[in-house]
């Protein structure tokens, strides 16, 4: 049984800004009922959403999709007609270089530089340090070289900000290569 929804105007894009990678290829961000940001996915994919009344379009490309026998603006940002209970446990989501260079703003977190990037743990593996996300930060190479195998403390280094679980947030910027203008809006809140 379809409950009755309030149609939200749906807002349109610019076509430069998904043409990098074709009208019918690319990323949707899913947002809740509750207009807050819990996936990306496939335009197929908020498509079939769309099809199945499941979601709404909240924002929208200039240009549309066509089947044979129907025509519809690609989406871009889509809602969730009913409200999805989203777990909360962060802990378990999987530790990725991406995922850590994206909670650290793609920046070392000894020395501030962008270049050259890995990963380190605080608390190097051989003294007994986990790899959890409060342990792992993004390290430039000559960071990471002269740290080694020693505590920062050790070797005069210092932390700029203390590792902590992620964001959901930054699973969206991982699942995507570049965020576009029209999720920022939903991201921002």
């Amino acid at each position: 049984m379809a409950t009755a929804v309030t149609p939200v105007p749906a807002r349109s894009a610019s076509r430069d800004e998904h043409q990098r990678r074709g009208p019918t290829v690319g990323r949707v961000l899913v947002l809740n009922a509750t207009f807050e940001p819990i996936n990306v996915c496939t335009v197929r994919r908020a498509v079939v959403l769309l099809l199945k009344e499941k979601a709404e379009v909240i924002e929208h490309a200039e240009w549309e999709l066509h089947s044979a026998t129907t025509t519809m603006s690609r989406p871009i940002v889509i809602r969730l007609v009913t409200y999805v209970r989203i777990p909360r446990d962060t802990h378990r989501r999987k530790i990725t270089r991406r995922a850590v260079f994206a909670r650290d703003n793609w920046t070392c977190q000894y020395c501030g530089s962008r270049a050259n990037l890995t990963v380190d743990h605080v608390v190097p593996r051989s003294k007994g340090g986990p790899s959890s996300w409060e342990n792992i930060v993004a390290s430039c190479a000559p960071c990471n070289r002269r740290k080694g195998n020693a505590l920062p403390r050790q070797v005069g280094m210092r932390l700029l900000r203390q590792p902590r679980t992620p964001s959901p947030h930054v699973f969206i910027q991982v699942a995507t290569p570049s965020i576009p203008a029209a999720w920022r809006t939903y991201l921002a809140a």
